[in-house]
């Protein structure tokens, strides 16, 4: 027991650091390649933060243990919003900016209800999975035309934002990119390894493993952002790192499993995890529909969401 929790913990530490890494690495590349510190923010990062569930879920299809990729992935969007923004919404009331309720909350609940359709007839095929990476194509298209778009409106001080990545040398963030990503796939085999000893340990299942351990320790990038955000006053990357990133999730996470796996899925997918995905997402939209003339997440709703996703965990250790 002891040697497989000491498993998961290094295989989470190894995961969180080479994340970073590669985040690091790629921004400095795409800097040097001239790329907008917007563009980089909301195509490069965002997916950095989510590579460590998308390296989870594909190194869980490839082992034969697709649920536990699924689970990452709904795991890791309950978890973003439940325990990322209740914590943070704790820590410091966040700002929610116009855009946050009009345009990327009706965004990610569209993007929910079509990943709900695929997943509705209890078998995740190939198809499904190659539908929802092609969402993944066209959110990224989208999100680069919005830079485009709104490149020319941006303030001259954002343009200056990431300085200490142009000043990494390009020879470095290549070392980075190629270092951090070799040490996500090492460390991803040894945290699905781990998870998968714990699970059969405690006779639970791989989706319940895949929907606690690894979509906490898998999140732990998603909080130390939005942590760093709203501590910087940046609180338009603390709520946009997770919406993004739970976006990413749904279409890219998610796709794996279906892909490289496909199979029936576990009935709890759909009668109980999904359905806590979308409510702890429709109760996100009312905090923030209800709090847009405050324009804040305060800590009144930053408790209802931790305590939403307190009650998820133990009626999860209820049911197991």
């Amino acid at each position: 027991m002891l040697l497989i929790i000491m498993t998961l913990l290094i295989g989470l530490i190894l995961l969180i650091w080479s994340a970073d890494r590669f985040i690091t690495g790629s921004v400095a590349i795409a800097s040097h390649f001239g790329l907008s510190p917007l563009l980089i923010g909301l195509t490069l990062v965002a997916l950095g933060t989510s590579a460590p569930e998308m390296i989870v879920s594909i190194i869980a299809a490839l082992n034969g243990n697709p649920n536990l990729g699924i689970g990452n992935a709904i795991g890791s969007n309950i978890t973003n919003i439940g325990l990322v923004l209740g914590i943070t919404a704790l820590c410091l009331p966040l700002k929610v900016h116009a855009s946050v309720y009009r345009r990327d909350l009706p965004m990610l609940f569209a993007i929910m209800v079509g990943s709900g359709l695929l997943l509705i007839n209890g078998y995740f095929s190939r198809l499904d999975g190659a539908l929802l990476l092609l969402g993944l194509l066209g959110l990224l298209a989208w999100l680069t035309y919005l830079s485009v778009k709104t490149q020319p409106h941006t303030p001259p001080e954002l343009h200056g934002e990431r300085p200490a990545f142009r000043k990494i040398p390009f020879w470095r963030g290549v070392m980075w990119f190629l270092i951090g990503l070799a040490v996500l796939l090492v460390s991803a085999r040894i945290l699905v390894s781990g998870a998968v000893s714990l699970a059969q340990l405690l006779g639970v299942s791989d989706l319940v493993i895949g929907l606690t351990v690894i979509a906490i320790g898998t999140s732990l990038p998603e909080l130390a952002a939005s942590l760093t955000g709203v501590i910087k006053k940046h609180h338009d990357i603390a709520i946009g790192n997770v919406l993004g990133s739970n976006m990413f999730n749904l279409l890219g996470v998610l796709a794996f499993p279906g892909l490289l796996a496909p199979g029936r899925l576990e009935p709890a997918v759909l009668t109980r995890d999904y359905p806590v995905m979308l409510g702890m997402t429709v109760l996100l939209m009312l905090l923030a529909f209800r709090l847009h003339k405050e324009k804040r997440l305060n800590r009144v709703g930053g408790a209802v969401l931790l305590l939403g996703y307190g009650g998820y965990l133990v009626f999860l250790a209820g049911a197991n």
